[in-house]
């Protein structure tokens, strides 16, 4: 995931040697070819990001091991069970957000909550009126950024159609390259884009939307707050935590309280209606960026931090 990679390119760019082990298809049989890896590099940690991969990092002992858990673990009892329980193998676990740390079964003695952070020189701000022109958006439309692609089930974008549907009376959509327009309403789908392609349509956006059922600590929610765009997500994960008090964020209503998981209830759909409605009168942009720098979510802050982490393990 890009996030990662960019997690090991900002702790290599404070001086330090890393390189990359792409672990994919059957774990158990790249196993071996892992365990080259680490006799050819040499290194003095590994870090593992997902549980899965970790596990196959964990039972060698070549090297120490740093674990990163971004939710899918939780997902199964299974593999929850399995990789919480090598996890106990590892010298430090980081949990991207609080309630991944709190459904595992075992948990870490040397642990620490980090979420994953953003390029800080990659979220470049550009004028909402001139990201518009360069889009050559519609200045009479309002323009919503959905956090993924429309068919994503998980990030659930039937429900933010429909809440569109209610505000603009039809559901007469017409299709459009990358997205789709009802009305004066249209919905940016962010799939197959380059990182500047998505962070410029979120420079442009009226409001970025997450009405997600699942996320560890949302990425592509941090990158619409890193430049400033307005932004409405369901209560799950850490979005109360990265939101704080700031102005230009709506939370919409967890019926179950539970951070874990998301699903609405029969006021959710007008809830989400009202908050659109909201965004799209704010009519200016946020302090987002600030606060992403205020919690130190951007890569560079997060990686001393990590380097620290590898320094107590390495006793230097």
């Amino acid at each position: 995931m890009p996030f990662v990679t960019e997690q090991g390119e900002a702790i290599r760019a404070l001086g330090y040697e890393v390189e990359f082990f792409l672990m994919e298809g059957n774990y158990w049989h790249q196993y071996f070819s892992l365990r080259k890896k680490i006799r050819d590099f040499k290194p003095d940690i590994v870090h593992a990001h997902y549980g899965l991969t970790a596990t196959m990092a964990e039972m060698q002992s070549l090297a120490p091991v740093v674990t990163t858990f971004h939710n899918g673990e939780t997902h199964d009892w299974y593999v929850n069970f399995f990789t919480s329980l090598m996890s106990l193998r590892a010298k430090y676990v980081i949990y991207v957000a609080q309630h991944i740390h709190d459904l595992l079964y075992f948990k870490a003695k040397n642990s620490i909550i980090q979420p994953c952070g953003v390029p800080k020189g990659k979220m470049v701000i550009t004028d909402y009126t001139e990201a518009r022109k360069q889009l050559d958006w519609d200045e009479n439309k309002k323009y919503i950024v959905f956090g993924g692609a429309f068919d994503d089930l998980r990030k659930n974008y039937p429900m933010l159609r429909e809440a569109v549907e209610k505000i603009e009376g039809t559901n007469d959509w017409k299709p459009l390259k990358g997205g789709e327009e009802l009305g004066n309403v249209v919905c940016i789908e962010l799939y197959g884009l380059s990182r500047a392609e998505c962070v410029l349509r979120m420079c442009a956006a009226d409001v970025f939307a997450l009405p997600s059922h699942s996320e560890g600590s949302p990425q592509a929610l941090k990158e619409a707050m890193a430049v400033n765009c307005p932004c409405i997500a369901t209560d799950i994960a850490d979005v109360r935590v990265l939101f704080g008090d700031e102005p230009g964020h709506w939370i919409l209503r967890n019926p179950k309280n539970t951070p874990e998981r998301w699903d609405a209830d029969e006021y959710s759909l007008d809830e989400l209606v009202a908050l659109l409605k909201e965004a799209f009168a704010y009519g200016q942009r946020t302090h987002g960026r600030d606060q992403i720098e205020k919690l130190g979510l951007f890569n560079e802050q997060i990686a001393e931090r990590i380097v620290n982490i590898y320094r107590e393990i390495m006793n230097v």
